[in-house]
């Protein structure tokens, strides 16, 4: 169940940024292997240039998703990036030792593919979601919800990350919490969008 919830954690946070639990794994990978061990399958994820790679896309992807039209842009080309990260992190997650789990590769350990179509659904599902309300809020504010909206999705792709690796029963309230917020922005999103298609002669009754 752990393993479950560890890779789960950070196919959803590739979901809302492919390359910070990437960058995640690989770095704890590298530096703490007292957090994370990679199996010898994945240890290419903390190698030295791998890393650097992986900090220049994010911070190419941190600069795009926060400007409007451009990140919808972004999200397009994502559909393929976020799932693929999804699958990655996953996998490797579901072999690799962490402070939490200390036997993982008896979770998957007939089907090496399943977790990385697993990994690779979750994240496409959380991305489908980004992408579906990210329009909405930019209509709705004139683009005002663009770097904000981004901001915290970095900031939960990061959170996530780490809630993943060391303390992965908290992923489920995580998990909660994005359900909650995409809910609401959903919500305020259409609140705002029917208000401004309201015939002008109701709102100026209103005022």
């Amino acid at each position: 169940m752990l393993e479950f919830l560890t890779g789960s954690g950070l196919a959803a946070a590739a979901g809302m940024n492919a390359y910070i639990p990437l960058l995640a794994v690989g770095v704890a990978g590298r530096f703490f292997p007292d957090a994370m061990q990679l199996p010898d399958g994945w240890a290419w994820l903390s190698n030295g240039w791998v890393l650097g790679i992986i900090a220049v896309l994010l911070v190419v992807e941190v600069v795009a998703d926060k400007i409007p039209a451009v990140d919808s842009v972004n999200d397009v080309i994502q559909t393929i990036v976020r799932p693929t990260a999804g699958g990655l992190v996953f996998g490797s997650s579901s072999t690799a030792s962490t402070v939490a789990v200390t036997d993982p590769a008896e979770f998957f350990s007939t089907h090496q593919w399943v977790p990385i179509l697993v990994g690779a659904v979750i994240a496409l599902t959380v991305h489908a979601g980004k992408t579906a309300l990210r329009p909405a809020a930019n209509i709705a504010t004139a683009g005002a919800a663009a770097p904000v909206v981004s901001t915290i999705e970095d900031v939960g792709a990061v959170g996530m990350s780490l809630l993943a690796i060391v303390a992965p029963l908290l992923v489920v309230v995580a998990l909660l919490l994005l359900g909650l917020f995409g809910w609401s922005v959903w919500r305020s999103a259409r609140r705002r969008r029917n208000a401004d298609l309201r015939p002008a002669t109701e709102r100026m009754a209103d005022g």
